[in-house]
């Protein structure tokens, strides 16, 4: 079994920055890769466009998804997660400075795992995304799926 990583789906740069360094901070060294909209995310999970000759075999142990992304929302990346048979399981968590209660009730209702909104402040932001990481990585235990 290969490393277990994560898939970050962020198209604020910042975001990025602060997400990444709040997980080493944490000590997780897994393998993180970073895509930057909705169709980006699909292609990478499904091995398709741009990602068509990767030799991605296994998926993420976690997709740390935002809502407001170029191309496809996260909740259009998320229903389409949902309706494949390949990441129906796979772990997702909104992870979104959206307040919007619809938004919330929406990723709900299309099967995220988790909703978490960023913290303004960054040493909140940093305490959560850690925290996040922690139970994905460390104490979550996904279903056997091959």
């Amino acid at each position: 079994m290969s490393e277990a990583k994560i898939l970050l789906v962020e198209d604020n740069p910042q975001d990025e920055l602060l997400t990444i360094r709040a997980l080493r901070k944490a000590r997780l060294a897994n393998r993180i890769d970073v895509v930057r909209d909705g169709q980006q995310a699909l292609d990478y999970l499904f091995n398709q466009g741009e990602f068509a000759n990767s030799t991605l075999q296994e998926l993420p142990v976690v997709v740390l998804l935002d809502i407001g992304l170029p191309r496809l929302s996260g909740l259009e990346v998320l229903e389409q997660l949902r309706a494949n048979e390949r990441t129906q399981l796979l772990p997702v968590v909104v992870l979104t400075s959206s307040d919007e209660a619809s938004d919330r009730l929406r990723a709900y209702r299309c099967g995220v795992n988790s909703f978490v909104r960023k913290p303004v402040n960054s040493a909140e932001f940093t305490e959560t995304i850690a925290r996040l990481g922690l139970y994905w990585i460390a104490t979550n235990e996904p279903p056997d799926v091959h």
